[in-house]
């Protein structure tokens, strides 16, 4: 993409986030040459039957909407933006929680709404999405992004969502911390059971309550 493109985009998306949140439409074509874009995109995951090609995949078409997502933000409209939040949703996928949570900070902020294919709230699904593409990333072996877990539970702490998508959070963010803070892991571990008795960690949470017993032992 050319830098004049990427420029045009990056104030095209502050125009319009200002314009939807006032409820003019000044704009609308240039959201509307993006969404066309978003539409060609889906269809292409559409056709793809591997999930981990529709990440690979997603994880190609994300840098043509950066410049879109930067002027969205930087503008702070609040205006309601299906490519924003569709972006937003990849970008969990793909793992890249780094650039996710600001979206998810302002969309909270904002009280925007996800498109109508996603059937959760846009707290429920931020919180489910990450801990699973977490706990998925570890069973290939992949380091848990602690920091961004904590942050999402921090941001979303107000919000309403069922306890097993909670404690699901707070599982991941137990196993990301298991061998550098196995106290602070335990914590997370006791957090989750009490939110879902029957979330899978009892047999960690014991394991890890004896090997801190016995290292105090040890001492």
């Amino acid at each position: 993409m050319s830098p004049a493109k990427a420029h045009l985009l990056r104030m095209t998306a502050a125009q319009r986030s200002k314009e939807s949140g006032s409820g003019a439409h000044v704009n609308a074509s240039g959201y509307a040459l993006m969404l066309h874009k978003l539409a060609g995109d889906k269809r292409r995951l559409k056709q793809i039957q591997s999930l981990s090609r529709k990440i690979d995949a997603k994880r190609e078409m994300l840098p043509d909407y950066a410049p879109w997502i930067s002027g969205a933000l930087s503008a702070q409209g609040g205006g309601q933006d299906e490519v924003l939040m569709t972006v937003m949703v990849w970008m969990i996928d793909t793992g890249n929680f780094t650039d996710a949570l600001p979206i998810v900070r302002y969309a909270i902020k904002h009280k925007l709404f996800l498109p109508d294919q996603y059937q959760r709230t846009l707290a429920c699904l931020v919180v489910e999405e990450m801990a699973d593409t977490a706990m998925n990333g570890r069973a290939l072996g992949e380091v848990i992004d602690v920091a961004g877990l904590q942050e999402i539970a921090e941001i979303t702490q107000a919000e309403d969502m069922p306890d097993q998508v909670k404690a699901k959070l707070f599982k991941a963010i137990a196993y990301g911390l298991s061998e550098q803070d196995k106290p602070a892991a335990v914590d997370y571990f006791q957090q989750a059971l009490a939110l879902h008795d029957k979330c899978g960690v009892k047999k960690d949470l014991e394991k890890l309550q004896r090997e801190i017993k016995n290292m105090a032992a040890e001492k």
